[in-house]
């Protein structure tokens, strides 16, 4: 029942008693119910109104709290709608996505793939700066150079992109700043300046600019199809990075194997085959970058599009925990000799440095070997490792064909026979190793498991070695048709400090034995002796 209800009843009761004279005649304990009957209604009366009043003051309570709640969401609205209009023109921002490429530096190289790890391309470099000095000596006044230059020589500064798409190709594109000469001038005929040409030195161009696809994997292997620009991976001790050889330059014997159809800057195509075990390749090959094409050139003169083939099997069939075998042959033929397109003549030449680069004059060379209808190369290649120890050689024997071009007898010319090759070992005083690397047939570089690191007491790997390397270029003395090239024996030590897997500082010192004659027909002592002592800072990613 309402309290509203409640009081009127207790004042009609009240008006009753009061009005009514039969009320009042009745008797006393009639009287005395009534009032207590009335004192009850208004107790229940008054607990009624205080209920209903706290019932109104909840009420009220929820009411504020509902206003308040309403007015903040107002002014929420009404802030959501300001910055709304204000960025009215931006696009509208929907759910965050996950990222479509990934960006990584794997030793510190910066690459990027897509998420699925497909497709990559990585900004790759090195340099070697190389600085050091001669103590040269002619034996006679005969001897050509009577000097050589010391200083400096940035022996290297490439920089380039190289990656793959949709996973299975491969490419590269890498530009060489450097080289012995450090530019692009030179002296042509007359004292012309020639664009490109280096008299003495390499040409800096492009040192990589390849395709590669690597889909097939026949006969549980591996295998690559691949053309274009290459640093060719022909002989063992090319197909080790000049990032990871232990000596500043590669044997002289290989140098000049290599040039002749093979070798850095190279066109080719073809294709290898590799486990981990066994390396199968084959390539044909043209001529280097930098070759002047052009038949109307002649200074210098443009020359013919020489083409060759290359071939090598190597393999490590022996391996273990901590051991090693490698074994392999390699051949080269050129089939095709450059020829000047300006006076036709077909020849070869086979020389190089004495194994450094501070000074880029050669000390023993055949000269331009006339009338040349073709070369071949024949190689061997054995290496080792046992722990930190690392053994590695190589021997080739050349052949140059020449045919003679004066219509009378004799109608061929005898041809020329050269032999050279190396021999060298290391040891990591720190306990790394040279690794293998299967894809290439050749050991790789040393990564030190200390860094070098002031605040984490790292000092890096450190590593001695030596080599003992010999050239032979003389063959028939003491004839017309002979040639005097020089005998070349080169004995280097080197100290090899891997800062870490970027930073490499290498310190050789070389001893030579250049054993010349004037001419073949000419005794006439025209050698010398040098030691040199140089030093390479190399940065590679």
């Amino acid at each position: 029942m309402g309290a509203t209800k409640l009081s009127a009843i207790a004042v009609g009761i009240a008006g009753a008693l009061a009005a009514s004279p039969a009320f009042a005649e009745s008797s006393d304990a009639e009287i005395a119910l009534l009032k207590q009957q009335l004192h009850m209604l208004e107790q229940k009366l008054d607990k009624l109104q205080k209920q209903s009043d706290a019932n109104s003051a909840t009420a009220a309570s929820a009411n504020a709290r509902a206003k308040a709640a309403d007015t903040k969401a107002a002014d929420a609205n009404a802030k959501a709608a300001s910055v709304a209009n204000a960025n009215a023109a931006l696009p509208v921002k929907g759910p965050i996505a996950a990222s479509g490429v990934v960006v990584t530096m794997p030793n510190n190289r910066p690459t990027i793939c897509t998420a699925d790890d497909q497709n990559c391309i990585a900004i790759v470099g090195r340099i070697h700066y190389d600085v050091g000095g001669y103590n040269y000596r002619p034996d006679t006044a005969a001897t050509s150079p009577q000097k050589l230059d010391s200083g400096e020589n940035l022996r290297r500064a490439r920089i380039g992109i190289a990656g793959k798409f949709l996973s299975d190709w491969n490419f590269a594109l890498i530009y060489d700043f450097g080289g012995s000469s450090d530019g692009f001038g030179g002296t042509g005929a007359a004292g012309a300046t020639s664009v490109g040409f280096l008299p003495g030195g390499g040409t800096s161009g492009v040192e990589n600019a390849y395709l590669s696809y690597t889909g097939f994997k026949p006969f549980g292997g591996k295998m690559a199809i691949e053309g274009g620009i290459m640093d060719l991976a022909w002989t063992m001790d090319e197909s080790t990075s000049s990032n990871d050889i232990m000596f500043m330059e590669r044997a002289s014997a290989g140098i000049i194997a290599q040039n002749i159809a093979a070798g850095d800057f190279r066109s080719t195509a073809g294709t290898r085959w590799w486990n981990d075990q066994l390396w199968v390749g084959g390539y044909v090959t043209g001529p280097t970058t930098g070759a002047i094409h052009s038949a109307s050139s002649t200074s210098p003169a443009g020359t013919s599009e020489q083409y060759g083939a290359v071939a090598r099997i190597a393999g490590n069939p022996i391996s273990g925990k901590n051991y090693s075998v490698h074994i392999g042959a390699d051949a080269e033929w050129l089939i095709q000799p450059p020829r000047n397109l300006v006076t036709q003549a077909q020849t070869l030449t086979l020389s190089d440095r004495p194994e450094l680069r501070i000074d880029p004059t050669s000390l023993i060379s055949t000269g331009a070997i006339a009338n040349v209808s073709g070369a071949q190369v024949y190689g061997v290649e054995a290496a080792a490792t046992y722990g930190s120890f690392i053994a590695q050689g190589e021997y080739y024997w050349f052949n140059i064909d020449r045919t003679a071009n004066t219509g009378l007898p004799p109608f061929g010319a005898p041809s020329l026979k050269f032999d050279g090759g190396y021999a060298q070992v290391g040891y990591v005083l720190t306990g790394e190793t040279h690794s293998y690397n299967a894809a290439n047939a050749a050991y790789g570089g040393v990564k030190p498991a200390n860094p070098f690191s002031l605040a984490g007491g790292g000092w890096g790997a450190w590593e001695i070695a030596g080599r003992f390397s010999q050239m032979n270029l003389n063959d028939q003395l003491a004839t017309a048709a002979g040639v005097a090239g020089g005998r070349q024996n080169v004995y280097t030590l080197a100290l090899n400090w891997y800062v870490n897997s970027n930073v490499r500082f290498m310190l050789d010192y070389l001893h030579g034995d250049i054993s010349k004659q004037a001419s073949a027909v000419s005794t006439l002592d025209a050698g010398s002796k040098f030691n040199a002592v140089a030093m390479r800072t190399q940065i590679a990613w």
